[in-house]
């Protein structure tokens, strides 16, 4: 629910290349939000590409709402996107008390610097995207929704709360396959997070992409750590050292030789659950599930309660406890005028360019 109007109207400037406003906008946002920061999109601008520029929503000298944009299409088309990686999401930082002004405001400098704009692949329940949504419907824009995925989630606290978790027979079965695990050589389990992100670190997680079924069934684009896939996004965010401090791993290495990641952020109590991978020649002893365990176990030692587990693969996510969450949608939002009414002929084709609902099924597996 937004907050009642302020008495004192905001302003949306903009800014070439991505505002340093961004950084002061993410530590007010959600705390589920504060890794966007400036460095998230400049490590997207950088990797991908793109002529960036940002709205920045100001109340009394404040920033309150910040939305990076890149050009999307063809340029005299005057469309923009928001930058980013293919996850968790493509937003903007909005500040906790972000009100209806102020995503009037933001709109107001939407539609005179672009002739419409790109948000997503977001969650429903993304602040920026409810804002606009409101704003959009009051001011006359046009927002067009098409369905990507259902995300899931995972309440541990809840799991916790009824009854022992994870199951003693889940603990007993992790043993058994330790113990196999072991007969390819000695494990060591450890975790990766703030300093110790050296390019070294990331290698060893593109060592195992490379050693995965990715490699040998996909032409790899989507390895997230690879130089063919998204590596060097990823590599460019720790300049930061906040964002260096929220990313996480936990490695399995056998003699050495890195076999098996689970790779996360943390934002408090929530961790997002970007990606994990093993070598195929260990599967059959399930090194992915063995150390996500451990990761898990780790998390709530941690004080982190809930993992969100993102899109894809349900079956092994509800195996472990997860429940469907917010549905993953994108949105392009139209200003009034020539631009929402081709948005009105377009919807249809835009709405079936995105994914159907489908049941839960087994993917790949956590080997």
């Amino acid at each position: 629910m937004l907050l009642p109007a302020t008495a004192n109207a905001p302003n949306t400037r903009v800014a070439d290349g991505i505002a340093e406003a961004v950084d002061t906008v993410a530590a007010q946002a959600a705390e589920t939000h504060r890794f966007l920061r400036r460095q998230w999109y400049v490590a997207a601008v950088e990797s991908y590409g793109g002529d960036a520029r940002t709205l920045v929503v100001e109340r009394d000298g404040r920033p309150v709402i910040a939305l990076p944009l890149v050009g999307l299409g063809p340029k005299p088309v005057g469309l923009g996107q928001v930058p980013g990686c293919y996850w968790p999401f493509r937003s903007g930082p909005v500040a906790a008390d972000a009100d209806a002004a102020d995503f009037a405001a933001l709109l107001d400098g939407a539609r005179r610097a672009t002739r419409g704009f790109r948000l997503g692949p977001v969650y429903d329940d993304d602040p920026l995207l409810a804002g606009l949504q409101d704003a959009a419907a009051a001011k006359g824009w046009r927002a067009l929704p098409r369905f990507i995925a259902d995300s899931y989630l995972l309440d541990m606290a809840a799991q916790q709360a009824d009854g022992a978790w994870p199951r003693n027979s889940t603990l007993r079965k992790n043993r058994f396959n330790e113990k196999h695990l072991a007969s390819h050589g000695t494990p060591d389990w450890s975790f990766i997070s703030g300093a110790d992100w050296t390019l070294d670190a990331f290698d060893a997680l593109a060592a195992v992409e490379d050693a995965s079924w990715i490699a040998t069934r996909t032409d790899g684009r989507d390895a997230k750590f690879t130089t063919g896939g998204h590596g060097r996004f990823w590599r460019r965010l720790v300049a930061d050292p906040v964002l260096a401090d929220m990313l996480w791993a936990a490695l399995l290495r056998i003699d050495g030789e890195p076999v098996a990641f689970s790779f996360d952020l943390n934002a408090g109590t929530l961790k997002y659950a970007i990606a994990n991978s093993y070598d195929t020649r260990v599967a059959k002893h399930s090194p992915g599930r063995l150390l996500y365990y451990r990761n898990l176990v780790r998390a709530l030692a941690d004080g982190i309660t809930r993992v969100d587990w993102g899109a894809g693969d349900s079956g092994y996510k509800r195996t472990i406890g997860a429940d469907r969450g917010p549905a993953i949608r994108d949105w392009l939002f139209l200003p009034p005028g020539l631009p929402a009414l081709l948005g009105r002929l377009f919807a249809r084709r835009w709405a079936g360019s995105g994914h159907r609902t489908v049941a839960d099924a087994e993917g790949e597996g956590d080997g």
